[in-house]
């Protein structure tokens, strides 16, 4: 089984990338959608999240916004949160390579945004970096909402600089030329990598 690392800065566009393996047939592992699943009823971080962070824990979820408020410039508190749930997020991520690896897949993406800075790229065959010109990317993220030039600038110090990963990266996946660009990088990747496409 060939497992692709597939990451990139905020609003370079992975999550349109992701999707497009996924129409192709790939499995995508999303570590932001497994954190979102930790963090809600249920979620196996919940308990340990409200018991080191007062006042997130909102009915039987974690209030996000409450929580990220917290750890937003504060390191110390970002690495205590990252300590509860890097380790689980590892479990998730490890259950599906072996379950990938049961159903017999020729290839596995996982979707990481901090692939390079965990050393989550160990673990993969090859990485494929999405990148932008950074005016696009400031643009995307610019307009989410609830997103500040302060928080902006914030995850930017946190994450490796997009030259960096692209100089690391098996393969650039461009995403700010157009989509069928995008989706044509995708293809070749999969030509290379031997993925059969249906």
């Amino acid at each position: 089984m060939f497992v692709l690392g597939l990451t990139g800065s905020i609003g370079m566009g992975k999550t349109t990338a992701a999707n497009y393996f996924r129409i192709l047939g790939v499995p995508v592992y999303n570590s932001d959608t497994v954190v979102h699943r930790l963090l809600e009823p249920g979620g196996e971080a919940v308990t340990g999240v409200a018991e080191l962070f007062g006042g997130v824990l909102k009915g039987n979820q974690i209030d996000r916004n409450a929580l990220g408020k917290q750890v937003f410039n504060n390191q110390d508190k970002l690495d205590l949160l990252e300590s509860i749930l890097h380790p689980l997020v590892r479990i998730k991520q490890k259950r599906f390579l072996i379950n990938s690896a049961i159903r017999k897949e020729k290839l596995v993406v996982l979707e990481v945004p901090l692939l390079f800075e965990t050393n989550g790229d160990k673990l993969c065959n090859a990485v494929a970096v999405v990148s932008a010109p950074n005016f696009i990317q400031k643009h995307r993220v610019m307009s989410r909402k609830g997103m500040t030039k302060k928080k902006f600038n914030g995850i930017m110090k946190r994450q490796m600089p997009d030259t960096e990963k692209v100089k690391l990266g098996d393969f650039i996946i461009p995403t700010g030329l157009g989509k069928r660009l995008t989706y044509r990088s995708i293809l070749a990747i999969l030509d290379k990598t031997g993925f059969p496409k249906s």
